[in-house]
């Protein structure tokens, strides 16, 4: 999805906003069944209400910066936490395929 949407070359505010909405909306499909699967235990449930007070922190601090990066820095920072997570992947792969 982020790989696209960075190929199209949109304005950052309407890239934010995108990938925002995409990710929010599917983590909302995906809380009912998680929880009737899943079914956490209690130490689950404390870790969520422990991250819940953080969530406005990462909000205002992805704002900052949003603000503070151009779309070209922006743009960079995306591909290169994608090529991050796409070593991690590729690793874990490799490792797991070997071990």
């Amino acid at each position: 999805m982020a790989l696209y949407l960075l190929g199209l070359g949109l304005p950052k505010a309407i890239y934010a906003g995108t990938t925002s909405l995409f990710f929010t909306a599917g983590n909302l499909v995906k809380v009912v069944p998680w929880l009737w699967v899943a079914q956490p235990s209690v130490d689950t449930w404390v870790l969520m209400g422990l991250a819940l007070p953080v969530i406005p922190f990462g909000v205002w601090l992805g704002w900052r910066l949003h603000e503070r990066l151009d779309q070209v820095q922006l743009y960079r920072l995306c591909y290169m936490l994608l090529c991050v997570t796409a070593l991690k992947l590729l690793w874990d792969g490799v490792t797991g395929y070997l071990g």
